[in-house]
């Protein structure tokens, strides 16, 4: 089954033409050889409105599945979680923790992650490093169990996970 999918790219520098977008291609180019039909990726500053607004946005475009990259760190403007937060009908706090455990065993580093999960309408929305060695390390050990869940989301398998 092809799930479509959106990529919004949060970075300041990028929205401003200061820095190449190289996170959001190389998601593009992974969900593309892992069946993914892709909408235009967006690219927003870090400001919390604008990503809320992009998420809702990239929802009611009938996206299975929502990655943003970028935001997710301590920096004062990083607020990708918290703009997922507000716009989500439910939290899916499983995915960012296996996200950080598989990642944990790359580098420490990976508990300093704030990224969030969570459902709104039939869209997964899922936050990623900026970075696209980061982001990729996060996305790959997850995905098998995201289409899953996407299937279940999507209502196109029983919503019985024993029956699958």
């Amino acid at each position: 089954m092809s799930y479509t999918a959106v990529i919004i790219t949060v970075s300041d520098r990028c929205f401003a033409g200061q820095r190449e977008d190289l996170s959001g291609p190389a998601l593009s180019e992974y969900l593309k050889k892992e069946g993914f039909t892709l909408l235009p990726p967006v690219l927003v500053p870090d400001e919390q409105p604008q990503i809320e607004a992009a998420l809702i946005a990239a929802c009611e475009s009938d996206a299975a599945l929502v990655l943003t990259t970028g935001g997710t760190g301590f920096a004062p403007r990083d607020l990708t979680p918290e703009a997922t937060l507000a716009v989500c009908e439910k939290l899916v706090p499983g995915i960012p923790e296996a996200m950080r455990a598989a990642c944990l065993q790359i580098t420490p580093r990976a508990m300093l992650s704030r990224a969030a999960a969570g459902i709104r309408g039939r869209t997964l929305i899922v936050n990623l490093p900026g970075s696209p060695r980061a982001a990729l390390e996060n996305l790959e050990p997850v995905l098998p169990a995201l289409l899953h869940g996407l299937k279940m989301l999507r209502a196109e398998g029983p919503a019985d996970c024993a029956a699958l």
